[in-house]
């Protein structure tokens, strides 16, 4: 065999090799690719930091607010001594929203400069593509929610004094209720996001899907829409954090929350596979 014949890789006109996924192949190669691509723009790490300050500033804000009620003259609004695990369980309500812009941009973001045409000449199959995105936001979103809600939690320790506890396994299943929650939110929000591929426009859906829908219609005191209300993804993923709710045990809340997530996907999936980038 000659020289000629033994590299048959396409070259650049400068006589180097095309860019393209890293070697690996297929979903590695793509997921390889969009991880590169997530932690070399600023406003990855920009938007972390702001998930974390505002994590902070929550889980403070809540332990201030755990101790007045209980030391005020009102017994009404008594809490007793909690789980600080409670705590970073409150603050997801703001911190999610942080989570669900770099889940949203790290998508549409592609869109908006065009770049979506050169990821999928790199990544021709589409559901690979989408598949390498989702898994990237997963673990950013999971990893980060664990964490967060790991500092938050303890930062508030203080603040709480005897009105805080920390019982390891309570505490433990909390931290990871937050992390399994911030990766569906963050999985749903990139489908929704390929779907409708506008930054704009996901954050609006995604807004109205998350807070508007559920709480008007848990406001409009009729059971039928208080019943649809508990099947809303966001309303799904804080009866399963919280392990409180008439309306099912705290595993098919986590369950419904997956659903919607899933669905997310074969939609974006749908269309990518049905239009042009």
């Amino acid at each position: 065999m000659t020289a000629a014949t033994e590299d048959r890789t396409p070259r650049t006109a400068t006589g180097g090799r095309p860019l393209g996924p890293p070697a690996g192949g297929r979903l590695p190669g793509a997921v390889a690719a969009e991880w590169t691509k997530a932690w070399t723009v600023r406003s990855t790490w920009w938007t972390l930091f702001g998930a974390a300050v505002l994590m902070g500033l929550a889980c403070l804000q809540l332990a201030i607010f755990t101790v007045n009620s209980n030391e005020n003259d009102d017994p009404a609004d008594d809490s007793g001594v909690i789980g600080i695990g409670t705590i970073a369980i409150g603050a997801v309500d703001l911190v999610q929203f942080v989570l669900i812009g770099l889940a949203m941009v790290l998508v549409t973001s592609e869109y908006s400069t065009g770049t979506i045409r050169a990821t999928l000449q790199w990544i021709p199959r589409r559901g690979e593509m989408l598949a390498a995105k989702t898994l990237v936001v997963a673990v950013i979103g999971g990893v980060t929610g664990i964490v967060l809600a790991v500092a938050g939690s303890l930062g508030a320790l203080p603040l709480l004094g005897h009105w805080g506890e920390l019982k390891p396994a309570a505490w433990l299943g909390d931290v990871l209720a937050v992390g399994a929650y911030m990766t569906l939110i963050s999985v749903f929000s990139v489908g929704v996001a390929a779907l409708l591929r506008s930054a704009v426009s996901t954050l609006i859906v995604l807004f109205l899907v998350i807070m508007v829908v559920p709480a008007s219609l848990q406001a409009s005191n009729i059971t039928a829409f208080e019943r649809v209300a508990d099947y809303m993804p966001a309303v799904a993923g804080a009866t399963f954090m919280r392990g409180e709710s008439d309306a099912y045990p705290p595993a098919v809340g986590l369950l419904v929350f997956a659903a919607w997530a899933v669905a997310a996907l074969v939609a974006a999936h749908t269309a990518l596979n049905r239009r042009d980038a």
